[in-house]
């Protein structure tokens, strides 16, 4: 009798192929039991908005923050500890020099800008660098944003208004309509970086406090993690291997045309001497416990959240 093999199931997945994601994309490293369906998303952001809204895939990275959100409203959806996004926020907030700004708490009884959402993660951490580094009340801030929400059920505190239809956060801080804004981009001659020489600031404060923010992680849908108690482990060490070759890469200068990410990670590597994105909850629980603090404090969530909440069961003491 001729022998039948089980088919492998495939798993509609989602995330930004960088380096150390690139031969997940391929196919070249594959999970233990599963197959990657890899859906291109060119805007990854919509893909965010697809999972949490519509639950379209079966594996979806997805901002830290908006899974956080997500979360605290019973989304059924759980977090690998795989952290595929490191980004520095101290450039993050661009003012208008013309606008009477001469220092971070000047934003105090002002309008500032948000791209998109205030649940958005760069939005997040730069704010907490406001307050945490300079002082900032962001109670005393109206934050204007110039779109809605991934999480539809999220209510924004009282000082969080919408923008008016027809205008743009690009124009307004252009025309000094508003004196600042935060993560958008604008090339303009009076305008600038709020914090001074924003790129060495980042690599300080990772050198001098482990400041080393997390941006986004993996979800994977709960029906699958209940009837599939591998897959979460099978994931995330199908994540360790893709990246193994891109950190060597990293480490010996092997990448021919570095772009400004690997540049980052190369940086980050000098200063720390260790793996630039690290995966699991212990090398990371200082970031993750402090993106859950700064959401607190911005009046995101309401509640904690522990390591148990967030991440699949089997993966909590994993490292890779």
């Amino acid at each position: 009798m001729a022998s039948t093999i089980a088919a492998r199931r495939r798993l509609k997945t989602v995330f930004r192929p960088l380096g150390h994601t690139q031969l997940l994309k391929d196919g070249t490293v594959k999970p233990r039991s599963f197959d990657i369906e890899y859906e291109d998303v060119p805007v990854l952001v919509q893909a965010f908005r697809r999972m949490v809204r519509n639950l379209e895939f079966d594996v979806c990275e997805l901002a830290f923050t908006t899974y956080l959100c997500a979360k605290s409203y019973g989304k059924p959806f759980t977090a690998i500890p795989v952290f595929p996004a490191r980004v520095f926020h101290h450039g993050a907030i661009l003012y208008n020099t013309k606008a009477g700004i001469r220092s971070p708490r000047d934003l105090e009884g002002k309008t500032v800008g948000v791209h998109r959402g205030y649940t958005v993660t760069t939005g997040v951490w730069a704010r907490s660098i406001l307050q945490h580094e300079y002082g900032v009340d962001l109670k005393k801030i109206t934050w204007l944003l110039s779109g809605d929400e991934h999480v539809e059920e999220f209510r924004p505190p009282a000082n969080v208004v919408p923008i008016e239809k027809g205008k743009t956060l690009e124009d307004m801080l252009a025309s000094r309509e508003i004196p600042a804004a935060v993560n958008i981009e604008l090339d303009h001659p009076d305008v600038k970086s709020l914090i001074p020489n924003p790129t060495p600031a980042g690599f300080e404060a990772l050198r001098t406090r482990g400041h080393y923010p997390i941006n986004h992680t993996v979800v994977v849908k709960d029906e699958l993690l209940k009837a599939h108690p591998d897959l979460a482990v099978d994931l995330f060490n199908a994540f360790v291997e893709a990246k193994r070759p891109y950190v060597e890469r990293l480490k010996t200068d092997a990448i021919a045309t570095p772009s400004k990410t690997d540049d980052t990670y190369k940086r980050v590597m000098d200063i720390t001497g260790a793996d630039p994105l690290p995966y699991g909850i212990e090398p990371n629980r200082q970031m993750i416990e402090a993106v859950i603090q700064y959401a607190r404090e911005q009046g995101i969530l309401e509640g904690a959240f522990t390591m148990e909440d967030l991440f699949a069961p089997g993966t909590l003491d994993l490292v890779g």
